[in-house]
């Protein structure tokens, strides 16, 4: 971003833990301090007109305030109200009401140790105290969808949707990913963990087969989940029409997902908005997600949608696209269009330039006061 000299509108430091790996830092626009002690990043700080902290991150937030500068939170995740960050109380794998907003700490305790008391949980439950205090502090609370703002509750909040480049350059998508005779191909994208809800499709897909349809199921991804979902689908009988291809990324990805005409979410927990229903939306890929929490909210009325859990509400969604193929095109393009309007770059880039003006304002207003 630029301004009316020319120059950049605004001078960016990256101030982070995580290491450099095989990236060259000089091929960047702005400047990178990795893993800064604690000394540097009070001076960082004190140097900054206007901080950006992404996720409620303790010693940022601190020195923040205790230097009375700006700084604006942007809320991933629910690490301000939940011990372990994602509103779902453990070992059930069910939705959170709120216990720690509503000070039920004993439940937080038990939850964050999976069942039983230990010094970790306690350890947890006692960082949301602060953090929760200092993002009430803050100059701005960023949310990532409406649903993260109701759910914190803080003061001087706003959404600020992601925002991608569109990778179709502008063309129309609605014949992109049509099904013309082959065999339709669902796909679950991301990571194998309980909480994204992968192991409800082997039951799923076994109950289609036996009601006489023809479909392909491709779980796109890896994590400590896959050996019990193989084994689903070994004693399911379902080997021949499901595949695993493993942790996937760039080109292979790319590659892997061509022949994919719906990408299926069966999240559980409450997904605060998430890239992958906005990558794929923005393709004109129609997308079946479960109705909770951001996910549904990015969704809106451009996707097929069913209740948390309900393998007969996915079952349902995934018929209506065997029975009609023809969706897949016509909700692909609404997505698409979904995804033009809400999910641009450049929007998600002009409300940050925005926000970040205002918290310079309001914090030279309280100076002058």
């Amino acid at each position: 971003m630029r301004n009316s000299g020319g120059g950049p509108e605004f001078q960016v430091t990256v101030a982070t833990q995580t290491a450099a790996g095989q990236l060259d830092d000089t091929t960047l626009a702005f400047r990178v301090v990795r893993c800064p002690d604690s000394a540097e990043l009070r001076r960082l700080i004190r140097e900054a007109d206007v901080i950006h902290i992404a996720g409620p991150a303790l010693a940022p937030m601190f020195w923040s305030w205790w230097a009375g500068k700006p700084f604006v939170i942007e809320h991933h995740g629910y690490q301000a109200i939940c011990p372990n960050g994602l509103l779902l109380i453990q070992p059930e794998l069910q939705v959170c009401p709120g216990h720690f907003q509503a000070r039920r700490y004993g439940k937080c305790l038990r939850c964050n140790a999976k069942g039983r008391w230990n010094g970790a949980s306690f350890l947890a439950l006692l960082r949301t105290f602060p953090r929760r205090w200092l993002s009430r502090r803050a100059t701005a609370n960023v949310a990532i969808s409406a649903h993260v703002m109701r759910r914190h509750g803080f003061p001087r909040s706003s959404t600020c949707y992601y925002g991608i480049e569109d990778p179709l350059n502008g063309a129309a998508a609605e014949a992109l990913f049509t099904i013309t005779g082959e065999v339709p191909c669902f796909a679950y994208v991301g990571r194998l963990v309980p909480e994204k809800g992968p192991q409800i499709l082997p039951p799923v897909a076994r109950r289609l087969r036996d009601e006489g349809f023809r479909f392909h199921l491709r779980y796109v991804g890896d994590g400590p989940e896959r050996n019990r979902l193989e084994t689903a689908v070994r004693a399911q009988d379902l080997a021949d029409i499901v595949e695993f291809t493993g942790f996937l990324r760039g080109a292979a990805l790319a590659k892997c997902l061509n022949s994919v005409h719906v990408v299926v979410m069966p999240s559980i927990c409450e997904e605060t908005a998430g890239l992958a229903p906005i990558e794929q939306m923005m393709m004109g890929r129609l997308v079946i997600v479960s109705n909770i929490g951001g996910l549904g909210e990015v969704v809106g009325d451009a996707g097929l949608k069913f209740e948390p859990g309900s393998a007969e509400g996915l079952a349902d969604c995934m018929r209506q696209v065997l029975r009609k193929p023809g969706i897949v095109g016509e909700i692909g393009g609404r997505a698409r269009a979904r995804a033009l309007r809400l999910f641009q770059r450049q929007r998600m880039l002009e409300e940050h330039a925005q926000l970040y003006e205002e918290a310079l304002r309001s914090g030279q207003s309280r100076v002058g006061r």
